[in-house]
């Protein structure tokens, strides 16, 4: 049986709405896609906290989390994740990319001529429809 795991995704907006992208790392489990930043809810955490702590230690800013948008089962190869996402603002600090090979700020509409990850396309495809 395939490993499941829990993870949280952010949907940062700025003030000119755009979305914060970040690009995995070549050497990352899916290398070189695009996804929303985020990480492992960890035993006993809100999804909303486990999105704080990790947008804080992937990119070193404080962020402040609004209403879910989706919650995504993607089987992958050899694990099963379950993606929650959340629409979220910086409220301290700039984003660094710390784990990421890049982030960039991407207007909505073109969201979708990125390279997603798989598990995040769901979050996009969201996203454009209620746009």
């Amino acid at each position: 049986m395939k490993k499941k795991v829990k993870v949280v995704g952010a949907v940062i907006y700025n003030e000119r709405n755009q979305i914060l992208c970040a690009l995995r790392a070549p050497e990352m489990s899916n290398g070189n896609y695009w996804e929303f930043p985020g990480g492992k809810i960890e035993e006993g955490e809100q999804p909303e906290e486990s999105l704080v702590r990790e947008i804080q230690e992937e990119l070193g800013c404080t962020i402040e989390v609004g209403d879910q948008i989706a919650d995504i089962n993607h089987e992958y190869e050899n694990i099963i994740v379950n993606l929650l996402t959340y629409k979220a603002w910086i409220v301290g600090g700039q984003p660094q990319a710390h784990e990421h090979a890049q982030l960039k700020w991407v207007p909505l509409q073109e969201l979708a001529s990125l390279n997603w990850a798989p598990a995040d396309v769901p979050t996009v495809e969201r996203l454009l429809s209620l746009s």
